[in-house]
């Protein structure tokens, strides 16, 4: 991911304009992958800030979660509970491609920034509304978070095995997945309009609906065919195997992966054995294979054993904390991760834009913003001159 000058961008969004109502993360998330791939991205803040500004830890008043989800945008801080503050707000929309928000369910349209309030004045907007369970349902006004939608959506009994309790994921995967099927949705309307008639729509994005979309696919299966058929056998393939100073993981599917890791074991001998021969065979006789992979991992080193499967074709991979990650020598080559200078002071790590395109590549062109940082350039390219400016300022409208 390249980091360019901000009239440098190049990614297939480039050109369009985005107005970012929206906070924490699926929203944000949301803006910042159509900011990488090069759309100009103005987020409007209350006074205050997002929320997720103060959440620690902070340096010169940038905070790191703040700064993982809102690259490449330019930050306003205007008052929407006042009615120059609205209208400050629709004039920024009048000439936007998108708009995201992620109020709860009719509090846009009572501040006057709502779909019916900004369509009629901009016939090509896609507009994209972000809420918990959607505009509409015995749900729909209820507050929702990440963890609220892992309890819902069936996971967490999945995270936790049946022996255990039920277990929440500990990440706000929910809330990640929403703002990627949120990008999606707006790639997908901007994609209508240029092919349609030149209208933009309104899209709702539902948490709930979301992260099921994204997780249950795989887990769902049972529930699929009706009438259903005889399950397979019930095999926990989700497990870590301990080594002598750590942890793997992994997978064996294909039988010259299990001929793999029984050579990376040194345990050749199991290839001669009926109950293992094939992937059936194996699945059937699940429990007692990783009893024997258990016993036979424990006196192997981690890197010595993932040297010998990676050389043998065995897919595993040991179980990494996040530092060692950051330190993996894939990570470090492809550069998912990366550095760059803080102009206030200091460095910023960001994690790569995961797509690489060939003619159009994502880039870093504006660091995450200060609070207000481009309040008056953005107001400038609103039309608005130097003295409605001061004026806006002194009656406290922006920041």
């Amino acid at each position: 991911m390249d980091v360019v000058a901000p009239d440098a961008a190049q990614g297939p969004c480039t050109g369009l304009r985005v107005v970012d109502f929206s906070t924490v993360i699926s929203g944000p998330l949301c803006t910042q992958i159509l900011g990488d791939l090069g759309a100009e991205v103005v987020k409007v803040e209350s006074p205050g800030g997002d929320f997720s500004r103060h959440t620690p830890p902070v340096r010169e008043g940038m905070s790191g979660f703040f700064a993982s989800f809102n690259r490449n945008k330019r930050s306003i801080q205007l008052d929407l509970k006042n009615d120059a503050g609205r209208d400050v707000a629709r004039r920024l929309c009048r000439d936007a491609d998108v708009v995201v928000e992620n109020f709860r369910p009719g509090v846009a349209d009572r501040l006057g920034i709502g779909w019916k309030d900004l369509s009629p004045e901009n016939e090509k907007l896609v507009y994209v509304s972000i809420s918990g369970f959607g505009p509409e349902g015995p749900y729909a006004a209820h507050p929702a978070y990440d963890l609220v939608i892992q309890g819902l959506v069936g996971i967490m009994p999945v995270q936790g095995g049946e022996q255990g309790p039920p277990v929440l994921m500990k990440s706000l995967v929910a809330d990640k997945c929403t703002a990627m099927t949120a990008a999606n949705a707006v790639l997908g309307a901007l994609l209508h309009r240029e092919r349609g008639n030149g209208r933009g729509q309104k899209i709702d994005v539902p948490m709930l609906d979301s992260f099921a979309a994204y997780v249950l696919p795989d887990l769902i299966v049972g529930h699929v065919l009706d009438p259903q058929p005889a399950p397979p056998p019930a095999v926990d393939i989700y497990r870590t195997f301990p080594t002598r100073d750590g942890y793997v993981t992994g997978i064996i599917i294909q039988d010259s992966q299990f001929e793999g890791f029984c050579r990376a074991i040194g345990r050749e001998d199991l290839l001669e054995k009926a109950e293992y021969k094939t992937i059936i065979d194996r699945l059937l006789n699940a429990e007692e294979l990783f009893g024997v992979c258990e016993e036979a991992l424990r006196g192997l080193g981690t890197d010595d054993f993932i040297e010998r499967a990676r050389e043998f074709g065995a897919p595993f991979a040991p179980a990494q904390t996040i530092e060692e990650f950051l330190d993996d020598p894939q990570v470090k080559h492809s550069r998912v991760h990366f550095q760059t200078e803080d102009p206030h002071g200091g460095r910023t790590r960001m994690l790569r834009h995961p797509v690489r395109y060939a003619d159009s590549p994502a880039s870093l062109r504006r660091h995450p913003p200060r609070i207000g940082e481009h309040t008056d350039e953005i107001l400038a390219d609103a039309g608005f001159d130097a003295a409605a400016v001061a004026r806006l300022r002194g009656e406290g409208v922006v920041g």
